[in-house]
């Protein structure tokens, strides 16, 4: 399997498992599996443009700065709420944000999740 079908298929598993962990008012879960595929997405984005797969958070950061920076902002922004998930409890307002973002990157390479 290739990177590119592989990430579309964990994008897809890590959102389907939150839209369950959401269901079952697990906002934790859901906001962790939410953003482990908008990541999914992220990297599947990059690999789409750049041909270049990221091989860490920190590159991943590096690379949609310089040359995705709406697709920076997203990061930016949800990333704090994925480590916060560790030792805060999450809402569902929070979930349906990474929800929405997950979608957005889903738009923006094509896929259906």
């Amino acid at each position: 399997m290739k990177k590119e079908e592989i990430l579309e298929k964990t994008a897809r598993e890590y959102f389907n498992s939150a839209e369950d962990e959401l269901k079952k008012q697990r906002y934790n879960s859901a906001v962790v599996l939410y953003f482990k595929s908008l990541v999914a997405l992220i990297d599947l984005f990059i690999i789409k443009n750049t041909k270049d797969t990221p091989s860490s958070h920190t590159e991943r950061f590096r690379i949609v700065q310089y040359k995705f920076p709406d697709v920076y902002d997203i990061l930016d922004k949800d990333f704090p709420f994925y480590q916060d998930s560790y030792i805060q409890m999450m809402t569902k307002e929070l979930a349906e944000v990474i929800k929405n973002d997950a979608l957005f990157m889903a738009k923006k390479t094509k896929i259906e999740l």
